[in-house]
């Protein structure tokens, strides 16, 4: 059974490098992306992540099906963001260039469609970090690591158990839809897209008592070996940091600090051609 995202050994700098290295990449990138909205740092960044993607070895298997779902979930929000704010760009950007009256209250704007541009390479920014940290970290060292740097072990192996457990669900979605198929319900793309939504839908709860299921079976496992009985543990899967988990933090430190000091330097997270 094919699995979506999961952890795959490789032979990269990537994989190499430790788990609270790549956290600290993830998050610094995630919050200099929301915080952005300078287009010219967006589009660097977005060129940035697909390089480190690239470099990550991750197969389009891993991707392909996220890929579309994201693709039509970034339609969905680009077309409410017009439906509920058709002139946020106007507002943002002090200016309004008329380009194509639909109906109502509603036009096209230049501004607008620069506004939802920008949107939409954010987006082209985080999902690529999100899939290299997901299938590179390997969750028992990411565990550990996190232990290393004074996180509590009981924390650390919960985040491991939720990124360990990413594939079973992947797989239970899976058999839950091909049983759901074999019943006579359409999930393919023969059928109408909300009917697939619609279709889609009832998997949620299924999907929803299996995992409360296995958190279960899990917790009374833990519990019955004495899971966190004691202050401190060791660990099998610990990682030291290397001259190449330094260097790359203070890469990601110098490329979020330089992105902010562009993006604020006059005042405004808006990037602004209409000056």
């Amino acid at each position: 059974m094919a699995r979506i995202l999961t952890y795959e050994e490789k032979d990269t700098w990537i994989h190499r490098l430790s788990g609270v290295t790549k956290l600290v990449f993830f998050l610094l990138w995630t919050l200099t992306s929301m915080l952005t909205y300078d287009t010219r740092v967006l589009l660097v960044m977005v060129v940035f992540s697909f390089v480190i993607y690239s470099m990550s070895r991750t197969k389009w298997r891993q991707v392909g099906s996220v890929l579309k779902f994201i693709a039509v979930f970034l339609v969905i929000n680009l077309i409410a963001i017009f439906f509920f704010a058709p002139y946020e760009g106007v507002n943002i950007y002090g200016s309004r260039t008329e380009l194509l009256h639909l109906f109502g209250n509603y036009t096209i704007t230049k501004e607008q469609l620069f506004y939802e541009f920008n949107v939409m390479i954010k987006y082209f920014t985080i999902v690529p970090a999100v899939f290299m940290f997901v299938v590179t970290t390997n969750p028992s060292e990411f565990a550990a690591s996190l232990n290393r740097i004074g996180v509590s072990y009981n924390i650390g192996y919960a985040i491991a158990i939720a990124l360990r457990y990413i594939p079973d669900v992947q797989d239970d979605f899976t058999q839950i839809k091909h049983a759901q198929e074999a019943r006579g319900i359409e999930m393919s793309s023969k059928a109408s897209f909300m009917s697939r939504v619609r279709n889609m839908a009832s998997i949620i709860f299924p999907l929803i008592f299996t995992s409360m299921d296995r958190i279960d079976v899990v917790s009374n496992a833990m519990e019955l070996r004495g899971f966190g009985k004691h202050k401190k543990r060791t660990w099998y899967a610990g990682r030291k940091f290397t001259a190449a988990d330094y260097i790359t933090l203070a890469v990601t430190v110098l490329i979020t600090v330089t992105a902010l000091v562009i993006t604020f330097y006059d005042g405004s997270r808006f990037y602004n051609p209409f000056l």
